[in-house]
């Protein structure tokens, strides 16, 4: 992998791997592979994996949370969802060093499905650290930072925004706002990055880095992108931060990713 992110034949490296899961972490990592091992048999499950600031060796404790990807054989069902948020509630409250846990749950066809390529697939492709079975990247193209994968990726802000809006008009607490405004910062940051992702030419999860990337480009927004990439690591249960990211920044962000790259393509 080069500065870029790249391999050498200028697609993207995958970016995480079990062997760089810092010390604090390794108990955690072990400990949701067994309870995934527990709660979802092989007529259920066909791969997990890691990924987030653990598998890329970034993690900070008390400050990082555990994300998981699950790919189930079917769609997941309500059961699926329930076991899943049991799994999240057992590791969230016996390890100190994670701040929240989260598990996706897709099924393999829409993973590897055609509408998907861009966007589930480049995820377990290139951002998604193998943990249990058969690793799904192998039925996945190598994915490069081009204008098409930036608009399957990230062009729907859009269609989000008025969600984030209803959600920061029903957060009576501190904590509802500091896991909003987590959400939306590393959404926003994400975004911000892979708008200028094809002229940058390669790739970075890290929110500060691509939020320096992105005022490369758009200098005039760049402190805004920086508090993103703040309450995305640390959350902020401020009210006039979540505003400004979901009332000034993003609606911004929207049109102008729409302008360069387009909007993503509908789902079923």
């Amino acid at each position: 992998m080069n500065e870029r992110g790249l391999d050498r034949d200028g697609t993207i490296a995958r970016e995480g791997a079990l062997d760089r899961v810092p010390a604090a972490f390794v108990p955690v990592v072990d400990a949701a592979r067994a309870r995934i091992t527990e709660t979802f048999d092989d007529t259920r499950l066909h791969s997990a994996y890691l990924y987030g600031s653990i598998p890329r060796g970034t993690a900070t404790p008390g400050v990082s949370d555990l994300d998981l990807q699950l790919a189930l054989h079917d769609e997941p069902s309500e059961a699926d969802r329930a076991d899943a948020k049991a799994i999240e509630a057992v590791l969230d409250g016996a390890f100190p060093q994670i701040d929240g846990v989260g598990i996706l749950l897709t099924s393999t066809r829409v993973l590897l499905s055609d509408v998907e390529r861009h966007d589930g697939g480049f995820f377990i492709a290139c951002l998604c650290t193998p943990l249990l079975g058969p690793d799904l990247a192998k039925e996945l193209p190598r994915y490069r930072p081009t204008a098409l994968l930036a608009r399957e990726t990230n062009g729907d802000l859009a269609r989000v925004l008025p969600r984030w809006r209803a959600k920061a008009a029903e957060a009576t607490t501190d904590a509802d706002r500091r896991t909003l405004s987590r959400l939306v910062g590393r959404r926003i940051v994400r975004t911000g990055f892979t708008l200028i992702m094809p002229r940058w030419g390669g790739w970075t999860s890290d929110l500060d880095q691509s939020a320096e990337f992105f005022g490369r480009y758009y200098p005039e927004r760049v402190e805004q992108m920086r508090v993103a990439a703040s309450v995305g690591r640390a959350p902020s249960p401020d009210p006039t931060v979540l505003g400004m990211l979901i009332n000034d920044l993003g609606p911004w962000l929207a049109a102008e990713y729409t302008a360069v790259h387009g909007e993503k393509a509908a789902r079923p």
